[in-house]
């Protein structure tokens, strides 16, 4: 899981990324407002820890930015300001938590376990798209408008778990090596039109609509065509 950390304070930033890292989320961070922003436009992160005091432009008008754009990434703010209007201003600003310093560790690695599940699960603990959805429990692919249903292997679960959450994005070869196999795995692109091959089939299978569209050139895309 792939997270942008967007504070000032090095020593706070270096900190917190450590912590991350040994937690296995892979992290980038950045100290100034401006660039942030420009980060967060241009990467898919899985979710954003963002500051608000920040050179540039601070954290509120990072996420009023990003909710604009309706990039959708969950954003969870942080601050030494604990006055109930910062808060307010945070989450009407698009922020999804809002945590203020200083915190327990323990406490901030829960926000984010809990920010990732709400992100791309609905209320009955599934992750739907279209006419299909995954069973969380089974592992299982399902198509609403068929019912038909079948088991995923672990790495189809997670391809079209990584489609769905980042639904009505453009998906490339190298973000999909990365989020499957890893960033310290050798795993050649092969292996990504291998396991695309494979969830296609099963998506047919089910007799679904939605589709992973191959964008020449670019990547793929999860797509519902209903026609």
């Amino acid at each position: 899981m792939r997270l942008l950390l967007v504070e000032d304070e090095k020593r706070m930033a270096q900190a917190l990324a450590e912590l991350l890292r040994q937690e296995n989320y892979q992290v980038d961070t950045c100290g100034d407002g401006l660039l942030a922003l420009e980060a967060a436009e241009g990467t898919l992160y899985d979710i954003i820890i963002l500051d608000v005091m920040l050179p540039g432009m601070n954290g509120f008008e990072i996420a009023k930015n990003l909710r604009n754009q309706e990039i959708r990434t969950p954003i969870l703010m942080l601050t030494a300001k604990s006055e109930l209007d910062d808060t307010v201003m945070g989450l009407d600003s698009g922020a999804d938590d809002y945590l203020t310093k200083p915190f327990m560790t323990k406490e901030l690695l829960a926000r984010l376990r809990a920010l990732t599940r709400r992100s791309i699960h609905s209320s009955d603990g599934s992750l739907s798209f279209g006419d299909i959805s995954l069973d969380v429990k089974t592992a299982s692919l399902v198509c609403h408008a068929t019912t038909q249903n079948i088991r995923l292997s672990e790495k189809e679960y997670r391809i079209l778990e990584y489609f769905i959450a980042n639904q009505g994005h453009i998906l490339t070869r190298e973000q999909l090596a990365v989020k499957i196999w890893g960033f310290d795995c050798e795993a050649e692109y092969n292996n990504v039109e291998v396991y695309l091959s494979f969830t296609r089939r099963k998506l047919g299978f089910v007799g679904a609509k939605t589709t992973i569209k191959a964008i020449r050139g670019i990547g793929y895309e999860l797509r519902y065509e209903n026609v």
